[in-house]
């Protein structure tokens, strides 16, 4: 086979063997539904109580791709009344659609007509309507807009639930507007309706997201005079706030009004890694391992992410000794592994430029027959790789994968070695590879292509070249 038509096919290797076809392929009902709206136009909702059709997904969606974008009004007024149908509920994915489709963020006014449109018409509105009209901005990320929904309501002798407070004010928290949220919070009390966890949940955070820690924590007073207790969701929320913002002594006193709390409070592994973590950032060594020791002492196991940022920070200080001490320790605490660790402390060595250590600990695993992860085997080869040390990245690939190990190791890598041995002119270990990489059906990357054909092609295995290209 000449050189150029081995090429070829390389390259064609690299376009999808089967690229899907954009049309959208819809249910015959969508059509059926679009072509009775339009043909009886008027009353939207009148209109489709007439018409009986399965609703799902695929239904809806091909109704809103036929009513956009000429026809938005009616498609937004079709996706509001399937949400109200008892045999359907509309996704957060059909939520993003229809606010795709007709461009919500953009012209978001086109829901008020719709609703303008529904006193004119004077539609049968209900609480419903308006929660699947909320909905679509939140989708939208419009909270301007959902309060503007929201002061509506009362228009049509309707007034809203905690649900829908809740939605208007998580949009403002996000936006950070706390002083719209907070007035909000204070509204439900004045109509009857009082704030639940949700609601103090998402005020925690927006507080938190904006520094005002103080009146974060003042909802603790609020809730429970409502006869809301915390709960280790909200007590979580303030302390990722706290250390956020980096009063660490603010975090321990927290830390310990959760411990006392116990029960559905007490502190779990998430909360007292993320004390560990910004501890860590600070470089509080010390104080992260106190945290460590803490958690210990309240029966609460660490996991692999806890000893990483423990790991890491030692590592950055050369602390490698104590790195090693510290993975004793928690191994036989149980919940994390040795594998799971020295993988951790090899990526870590690489990040802090201890590639020899990085090494020869890598290594140590493999002879110990421990597995290192996919990370830190994707790591170390490229590193190895990359350093021009091609043929000992090969020979590390070879073992692991005659250890059954070979699933660590990330795909690109595989291509990566084959080009560096074929440069190097390894050409029997680049056979080899090449012939892993056909029984394993692992595609040559496009970066690579043109320097494996040309020198692949010295071994005279044209078939081979033309079979692994060919997968």
């Amino acid at each position: 086979m000449a050189l150029f038509s081995i090429s070829r096919s390389l390259s064609s290797s690299a376009r999808p063997q089967n690229p899907k076809i954009s049309i959208v392929q819809f249910s015959a009902a969508a059509g059926d539904i679009f072509n009775h709206l339009q043909q009886n136009g008027g009353n939207v909702e009148k209109t489709l109580s007439t018409f009986k059709a399965q609703l799902d997904s695929k239904c809806v969606s091909g109704v809103l791709h036929r009513c956009n974008p000429s026809h938005s009004q009616m498609g937004l007024r079709f996706f509001i009344w399937a949400g109200l149908q008892s045999d359907y509920k509309h996704t957060p994915y059909m939520y993003n659609k229809a606010c795709k489709l007709f461009s919500i963020i953009q012209n978001p006014k086109l829901l008020f007509d719709v609703i303008e449109a529904y006193r004119t018409e004077r539609c049968s509105v209900t609480v419903k309507t308006f929660k699947v009209v909320l909905n679509l901005y939140k989708q939208a990320k419009l909270a301007d807009e959902a309060l503007l929904v929201l002061r509506k309501m009362p228009e049509f002798g309707l007034r809203a639930d905690t649900t829908m407070y809740n939605l208007v004010i998580r949009l403002f928290c996000v936006k950070g507007d706390m002083n719209t949220a907070e007035n909000l919070m204070k509204e439900m009390c004045l109509i009857d309706l009082y704030p639940d966890m949700i609601t103090y949940v998402e005020m925690a955070k927006g507080f938190c997201n904006v520094g005002r820690l103080d009146d974060a924590f003042g909802l603790f007073k609020v809730m429970k005079e409502h006869g809301c207790l915390p709960n280790k969701v909200l007590y979580s929320v303030l302390l990722h706030g706290i250390c956020k913002f980096g009063n660490m002594e603010k975090a321990l006193e927290l830390l310990e009004e959760m411990e006392k709390e116990g029960g559905s409070c007490s502190p779990n592994v998430v909360t007292y890694t993320s004390v560990i973590q910004r501890f860590c950032e600070k470089g509080q060594t010390l104080e992260a391992v106190e945290v460590l020791d803490r958690m210990e002492a309240c029966g609460c196991t660490p996991n692999r992410v806890t000893a990483s940022c423990l790991i890491e920070r030692f590592c950055l200080e050369g602390r490698l000794n104590e790195a090693y001490k510290l993975i004793d320790d928690v191994v036989n605490r149980g919940g994390v592994s040795y594998e799971e660790c020295y993988s951790s402390l090899v990526v870590s060595l690489k990040r802090n430029r201890q590639t020899e250590e990085a090494e020869k600990l890598f290594r140590k695993m493999l002879d110990s027959g421990l597995k290192p992860d996919g990370l830190a085997c994707s790591i170390m080869i490229r590193e190895l790789a990359l350093v021009g040390r091609v043929l000992d990245g090969y020979q590390l690939c070879d073992e692991i994968e005659k250890m059954g190990y070979s699933t660590s190791i990330d795909s690109d890598l595989y291509s990566l070695l084959l080009v560096g041995l074929c440069e190097k002119n390894h050409l029997v270990e680049a056979v080899k590879l090449a012939r892993l990489m056909l029984m394993k059906k692992i595609k040559l990357k496009s970066p690579y292509i043109d320097n494996i054909v040309e020198i692949l092609k010295k071994s005279g295995d044209e078939e081979l070249v033309n079979h692994l290209t060919g997968i």
